[in-house]
């Protein structure tokens, strides 16, 4: 396959460019992937489309306030976007300018040195005095909304471009399918009988970028670090052997799912499942975790519409993306939603 075969026209007004005036108002498109069909529903209707025994999968990370402009010396001003974190502490930045190591930055009265180029535009900072560089960025940076908003980010993105469930700090990107959830369509959830458990994904940048080149066996797939508590690992193994649905709610979780697949089937001791998510899922791939997922619409070309192609099957997920548009659907991090079943 090829990238080009997962390129499509979005026009502008398709792209959500605030989130809706209300959590969870937004549609939801309903696919079959064994026959096609598609069905133009509510996203706060999720619970009609699941069954008692199944296990909704979230990814509990917060996203973090990640960019932050700081100024050399000589009044150059320059652009720093915190990367995700891994295992280590959170003191990785992509930044636009000109730096070198030992550079010194300064903004809001405190200091920033540049400890060490790691290459491709990432230096790692080191922050002056109390405090850790993740602290900082939390006190005076903004939200990391995606740049194809064209906008900057506002009071509204403070709440809405993170879940209601949010909980360990760690990400520059949100779990956008999941961020129409609601406490309330939760409780119907758990009234329905579907359980609900949890891991961590921490979204990188490079999740939403489209791949640069032709061949997909030439793309890098970026790493995200993720953590599978032993209890979500039993929970699983549970309803895989009494015949109910893992839904994955979002690519990030289906990613650290199917990145762990073996470690989870094979799961023994009460350790929790982590690792280094790299796996580039794309058409040809078969699932061995997960059974349903709900997802957003995806911009072109991005590893995570490879990823859901794989699923949903790519002629499906072609005609059901040109039914959403012409239905007038919004796409990307604050738009609607699909449920693959």
């Amino acid at each position: 396959m090829r990238a080009g075969d997962f390129d499509y026209e979005l026009p502008e007004e398709n792209i959500a460019i605030y989130p809706p005036a209300e959590r969870g108002s937004t549609r939801l498109l309903v696919l079959d992937r064994g026959s096609g069909n598609v069905r133009h529903e509510r996203y706060a209707d999720l619970d009609l489309f699941l069954q008692p025994g199944d296990l909704l999968l979230l990814n509990k990370t917060r996203v973090v306030r990640a960019r932050l402009f700081a100024g050399k010396p000589t009044g150059a001003r320059i652009e720093l976007m915190l990367l995700e974190k891994h295992e280590d502490e959170q003191d990785l930045v992509l930044y636009r300018g000109k730096l070198k190591k030992g550079d010194i930055l300064l903004a809001h009265g405190r200091e920033l040195k540049v400890a060490e180029l790691t290459g491709q535009g990432i230096a790692r900072l080191a922050l002056a005095g109390e405090g850790s560089v993740r602290e900082f960025f939390g006190q005076f940076a903004a939200m990391p909304i995606p740049p194809y908003l064209k906008r900057e980010a506002g009071d509204v993105d403070t709440e809405r471009y993170q879940t209601v469930f949010a909980e360990l700090p760690g990400s520059v990107a949100a779990p956008t399918a999941s961020l129409n959830i609601t406490s309330a369509l939760l409780e119907k959830l758990a009234k329905k009988g579907v359980d609900v458990a949890s891991l961590v994904l921490h979204v990188g940048l490079g999740t939403f970028l489209p791949v640069r080149v032709e061949e997909l066996t030439e793309h890098v797939m970026h790493r995200e670090f993720y953590t599978i508590p032993d209890e979500t690992v039993r929970q699983i193994l549970r309803v895989k052997n009494s015949g109910g649905r893992i839904v994955a709610v979002g690519t990030t979780v289906t990613r650290a799912l199917e990145h762990a697949a073996d470690r989870i089937m094979n799961h023994s001791g009460t350790a929790p499942v982590t690792g280094e998510a790299d796996i580039f899922i794309y058409p040809g791939y078969r699932f061995r975790v997960i059974d349903t997922m709900l997802t957003n619409f995806h911009a072109p070309r991005s590893t995570v519409i490879m990823l859901t192609a794989a699923f949903a099957g790519l002629d499906n997920l072609q005609a059901a993306y040109g039914k959403a548009l012409a239905e007038g659907y919004r796409f990307l991090s604050y738009g609607d939603s699909m449920l693959i079943l």
